[in-house]
């Protein structure tokens, strides 16, 4: 392993610890004195239709993503091989399974990116590190499907081995970080698209815990039992006159009661009889 220069020091052992100490430390702050931001401002009431198809497509897809990222970093090259998933068939599986959810990402998130870009009233009530971190995603998962999708073009171009192996590379530096013996010789050979996707996913990391994302880590347990939120209408005066006719309504129904109310005629007939009786 080669001498790692100044340079290279700080690209792939002290910017990534910066990153993850960031994560920590930022999520337990923001936890610690900034609950009532946790969650991320709705802005259903504003636009919905680009909302519900950019929020479904890019958690879906993104979910499937770190999964597939897990399988490919996490998990040592050995564990694969021994029990009996060649080398070629995981790459097979990852580019044809990993290309699908990382499309269904990025179309969801570029939605929400157009979404916030192009809607003046959104826009107006989004805050900074918003569109940088919605900005910093969309790059995360273009830089993300040029490495699977773009190193391969490249290299069929140049005659270059096709599948590169980021299990033996990327997968042990990754790891060598969380044991504290940072490996960052193992990232010097690795193709540049895979170097900028890498750090530009560190950079999401060490803006994660100032901005919506911590909603991740939220489980609603409550929200089965969480009363239905109300908005306003878009038109007060329509409103207001229903909420006015139904009142009306429930005013002119007849109460129910344990006794049934006589007619006027009953009522006749009774007092008639009351009074011949007592002649």
């Amino acid at each position: 392993m080669s001498e790692l220069t100044l340079w290279e020091q700080f690209l792939w052992v002290i910017f990534p610890y910066l990153s993850l100490v960031t994560f920590v430390i930022g999520h337990l702050y923001r936890y610690r004195y900034d609950q009532y931001g946790w969650t991320p401002k709705s802005s259903q009431i504003l636009e919905r239709r680009m909302l519900m198809w950019g929020v479904l497509l890019f958690h879906w897809g993104l979910l499937f993503v770190i999964g597939g990222h897990v399988m490919g970093l996490l998990v040592p090259i050995g564990v694969y091989r021994a029990i009996g998933v060649t080398d070629h068939n995981y790459h097979l599986l990852a580019l044809w399974v990993g290309v699908l959810v990382g499309f269904v990402a990025l179309v969801g998130i570029l939605i929400l990116n157009l979404r916030r870009w192009f809607n003046p009233r959104i826009r107006r009530s989004t805050d900074t590190i918003k569109f940088v971190t919605d900005a910093l995603l969309l790059l995360v998962i273009v830089l993300g499907m040029a490495a699977t999708i773009g190193y391969r073009v490249y290299s069929a171009q140049y005659e270059l081995q096709s599948e590169f192996e980021y299990r033996e590379t990327i997968g042990p530096w990754f790891r060598s970080l969380f044991i504290f013996r940072p490996e960052g010789g193992l990232m010097l050979g690795v193709p540049v698209i895979f170097q900028l996707h890498t750090l530009a996913a560190f950079v999401l990391f060490g803006l994660w815990p100032f901005s919506s994302l911590v909603h991740a880590w939220s489980v609603p347990l409550g929200y089965a039992r969480r009363r239905y939120v109300q908005y306003r209408s878009r038109d007060p005066r329509a409103a207001l006159a229903r909420e006015r006719a139904n009142r009306d309504a429930r005013r002119k129904a007849p109460r129910k009661t344990g006794k049934e109310t006589a007619s006027p005629r009953e009522e006749e007939r009774v007092e008639s009889g009351r009074g011949r009786g007592s002649e």
